[in-house]
């Protein structure tokens, strides 16, 4: 008897025969409308990372913290170049009459040394020239704070109030501060008060205008939710209006103290007495522009100052949207 011996197809294929080639003789050797079994695919490579702490991710992050350094001081550096190399220039250009940028720096190391020495009430150091400046715009940018910020609450909140004070505000706001100056001189009698009441009046329009802008921008809704809680008009103020107010507000103070420093310079120049304005116009009677140069950068510098602070009160007191 003859014994049949069956091969399959794969044991048909040669040892050397390639995955591919064994998989066709496969599909060929099946049935008509049969399902082709899939292979499974080979695992992707995972993808070589860089464990941290390595010197190659040390390497990384301090490349990347150096670049961002350099691009936060590098543009800053390079505009302070261009301010001293083209004062250099029109120094030259002038023959010395501008003080030169080496020789400012001399006097002003001279004028640090000693910046609150006292000798008498017209001749004091620059601090205290610049201490009684931000006392005059202290005292007047609270002033103004204090009626400001109120009564841009009760115009924004009432909308007859609103009409009535706006025109007195378009009015009265484009007038110069210094124009106000001899009004104080005649009312107060005296040029401390006059500057402070300058202050007081160049510094109350950005609050009032801001303040009721923000508390116009309410939404809708939140006063429809407090007259259906029938809250009393100070839970209204405090609860709903001040937090959704504080950065329109907030902006109004950043305003109103640059304005104030920007005009107590000017005032100072006019009313006399111990002031940075004051000290600027005594050294010009003097002739002396290295002290005038001094004093621009210090008011400058303080002026920042004050930016930079209130800057830093606007993000601490800001509410952000909190996310479900």
């Amino acid at each position: 008897m003859v014994s049949a011996v069956f091969h399959s197809p794969l044991d048909a294929a040669p040892a050397g025969a390639a995955p591919n080639a064994m998989n066709n003789v496969a599909t060929n050797a099946l049935p008509v409308g049969a399902r082709v079994p899939k292979t499974s695919s080979p695992a992707p490579s995972a993808k070589v990372t860089t464990a941290p702490g390595t010197a190659e991710a040390v390497a990384r992050d301090w490349s990347a913290l150096s670049r961002s350094f350099w691009l936060a001081v590098l543009p800053p550096l390079c505009g302070l170049g261009l301010l001293i190399g083209l004062w250099a220039v029109v120094s030259t250009t002038t023959g010395g009459s501008i003080p030169s940028p080496v020789d400012t720096w001399k006097q002003a190391l001279e004028i640090f040394s000693n910046p609150f020495y006292r000798n008498g009430p017209n001749d004091q150091g620059v601090g205290w020239n610049v201490l009684m400046s931000l006392e005059r715009v202290a005292i007047g940018f609270g002033m103004a704070a204090l009626v400001g910020i109120p009564a841009g609450f009760v115009i924004g909140r009432f909308n007859f109030l609103s009409r009535m004070f706006n025109p007195l505000i378009s009015l009265l706001r484009p007038v110069s501060p210094l124009a106000w100056l001899p009004i104080g001189l005649l009312v107060f009698k005296g040029a401390n008060p006059a500057a402070i009441w300058t202050i007081f009046i160049c510094s109350i329009w950005p609050m009032i205008i801001n303040t009721a802008v923000g508390v116009q921008r309410v939404p809708q809704d939140y006063m429809n939710v407090a007259r259906v809680l029938n809250l009393s008009e100070w839970k209204i103020a405090t609860k709903i209006l001040f937090p959704a107010v504080l950065p329109y507000m907030l902006t109004g103070v950043r305003l109103a103290v640059g304005t104030a420093w920007l005009v107590i310079v000017a005032a100072e120049m006019l009313t006399g007495g111990v002031g940075i304005g004051f000290w600027v116009w005594d050294e010009w009677n003097n002739l002396n522009v290295k002290n005038i140069i001094i004093a621009i950068f210090v008011i400058g510098i303080v002026g920042l100052l004050l930016e930079f602070a209130l800057i830093k009160l606007a993000t601490a007191f800001t509410f952000e949207e909190v996310k479900a």
